[in-house]
């Protein structure tokens, strides 16, 4: 069988790969606090691609998993190997067009050297939810709408490379996820005054962008974005059936569930 490293992130998400694939190599990038599991570790840089590419040769890995989240770096190129002395204009390239660009840019770097790239959704079961109700009330008729309406903003914006979350409430819009990320945006409508929001509890959306590439920075949810929900108010969360990530799963939905909050998952 071919040995997978976890290119790890923040979050838990890195551990339950790890937990579910103790051979795999963990790696560990420099500038990111990650806790570290039992596995083997390798620890790598942003800046010297080819000496992380090289360790992942030596120890054996024919395929790898991006897990957890990962900022965009500060890069000093006077650290550049000669790797990512070739690779960098592409990636300076990719970046004008956003983040998607850049990770089917990153995507395909490893590719080049011969590394198959794993989604998340593949190594560990239940990451992913089937469609249906998986916690809580039924949603109402005003829950519906306002999903939809949600639903609809993101397909807007899809194409500008932005927001894998919106919030609506009554059908206006409350939030829409941007680069610093969805529970960020929920602390923001929690901010609303109540005026804006005319009565209505509002839903939350999380959806991938149109054509993204769920290998890598598949939409997550978890149990702090279920904590943010109910900060801000919401009657519940739908999300992209098998299309966005359930971290902490049992947590997840016990929380949900103990606050009377619906979590939908909804084939698309």
């Amino acid at each position: 069988m071919a040995r997978l490293a976890i290119l790890a992130g923040q979050g838990a998400l890195p551990q339950q790969i790890a937990a579910a694939h103790p051979d795999a190599l963990f790696v560990h990038f420099e500038g990111i606090e990650v806790a570290r599991p039992a596995n083997q570790t390798l620890s790598a840089s942003y800046e010297r691609f080819g000496e992380m590419f090289d360790g992942l040769q030596r120890a054996g890995v024919a395929e790898v998993v991006f897990a957890g989240g990962l900022a965009r770096p500060a890069l000093n190129p006077a650290n550049f190997d000669a790797k990512m002395i070739q690779l960098a204009p592409g990636f300076m390239a990719a970046m004008q067009g956003g983040d998607d660009g850049l990770l089917r840019a990153v995507i395909a770097a490893f590719e080049n050297e011969g590394f198959a790239v794993r989604g998340a959704h593949e190594l560990v079961s239940g990451l992913t939810a089937q469609p249906g109700l998986l916690a809580g009330p039924d949603p109402t008729e005003i829950d519906l709408k306002d999903a939809a309406r949600a639903r609809a903003i993101l397909a807007a914006l899809g194409p500008l490379d932005v927001g894998q979350g919106a919030v609506v409430a009554d059908g206006q819009a409350l939030g829409v996820e941007t680069a610093q990320g969805t529970d960020a945006m929920l602390r923001f409508v929690a901010e609303t005054p109540e005026k804006l929001r005319h009565r209505a509890r509002g839903v939350l959306v999380k959806a991938p962008k149109p054509g993204q590439d769920l290998r890598i920075d598949m939409p997550a949810i978890g149990p702090t974005t279920i904590a943010a929900a109910i900060h801000a108010g919401l009657a519940g969360v739908f999300i992209a059936a098998n299309e966005v990530l359930l971290i902490d799963r049992d947590e997840t939905l016990q929380a949900a569930d103990e606050a009377g909050l619906f979590l939908l998952a909804e084939a698309r």
